[in-house]
């Protein structure tokens, strides 16, 4: 969680730097505060704006590998181009001839749907009071218009968990990391230049498995991808975002994973044919609404026909069952 930066008069000074270094030199105090499988994100103040940023880049060890800087440049692109209340701006994308290709972004504060289901989960009464259900559905809701907005233009997320869904200090919520989004039509040729688009495309999807599988990130990860995503279907569409969705939704209602097995090839074979009890029958306790029950039960559907047809539609229903969640 970062501390909102406060703003400093000197930062208003309206003469600008008269010598500005090129590439991640133009920025001062740079500390990391997060590292991943690949990447490293850092904060830095910004001498020309006067305001402290997040600053995305390649491990050392990556930074050379032609398929990891595609993927950081495509991530950074992608963001950009989706500007949404519910998605980061991005400031500067760039190379730097040190640590390579790079983007730099608003630096977000607050906590992330995951951190708050882990303190639900283990009793913390507090965490639970100030993220009610209402507060953590409509969280949902808000990072789903994201989704929404970037299905219109053609790019499929891929990746929606609770980790990816950060609530602000000020009521903002934003859906993170596109890096490993499907992008398509004429985006996709644009960033594809001198390499065979199907290929890309299944290098992306093999290293999407890969990465869920063990490949850095949280053991529960592959919990939410969708049935098609698990068995390679080359068709992936919107609504596999909307399984993505419906899993979390699962999980914020009941503070309980729908599909977790004793191992990751169970947690497949569950997504992909075992049934699962409705969210209020999963965790009576919680007191969910049974038209909470039948927008979860419709969103993870095996059969993609068999879903909420848009994202769109999906937050009209979420957006109406609101008023009936604990607000407690």
């Amino acid at each position: 969680m970062q501390n909102e930066p406060t703003i400093i008069l000197s930062g208003t000074d309206p003469d600008l730097p008269r010598k500005l270094p090129s590439g991640i030199r133009r920025y001062s105090g740079l500390r990391e505060i997060a590292r991943g499988g690949n990447g490293v994100l850092s904060a830095a103040f910004d001498p020309v704006t006067g305001r402290t940023v997040a600053i995305k880049m390649l491990h050392s060890d990556h930074r050379n590998i032609p398929n990891e800087k595609r993927r950081l440049l495509r991530e950074a692109r992608v963001t950009a181009q989706l500007q949404h209340p519910n998605t980061v701006p991005v400031y500067e994308i760039g190379n730097d001839l040190v640590h390579g290709i790079y983007f730099t972004m608003k630096l977000i504060s607050g906590i992330n749907l995951f951190e708050i289901l882990k303190q639900i989960a283990r009793g913390d009464e507090q965490i639970a009071k100030r993220y009610p259900q209402v507060r953590r559905i409509s969280a949902l809701s808000d990072a789903c218009l994201a989704l929404a907005y970037a299905h219109a233009r053609g790019v499929i997320h891929r990746d929606v968990k609770p980790e990816n869904i950060w609530l602000g200090n000020f009521g903002e919520v934003y859906l993170l990391d596109w890096g490993t989004a499907k992008v398509w039509g004429s985006m996709d040729d644009q960033t594809v230049t001198r390499y065979d688009a199907s290929k890309l495309q299944k290098e992306e999807d093999e290293q999407q498995l890969l990465t869920l599988t063990g490949g850095g990130q949280r053991p529960g990860t592959p919990l939410y991808m969708s049935p098609e995503q698990i068995q390679g279907t080359r068709t992936i569409d919107e609504r596999s975002d909307i399984f993505n969705a419906g899993v979390c939704m699962y999980e914020l209602l009941a503070i309980r994973e729908p599909f977790r097995g004793a191992n990751i090839d169970q947690t497949f074979r569950n997504i992909i044919s075992g049934e699962v009890p409705p969210p209020s029958e999963k965790s009576p306790e919680r007191k969910i609404p049974k038209a909470a029950d039948e927008i979860v039960m419709r969103a993870i559907q095996k059969k993609p026909q068999q879903r909420f047809q848009t994202m769109r539609e999906m937050v009209d229903a979420i957006e109406a069952v609101l008023p009936q969640l604990d607000q407690g």
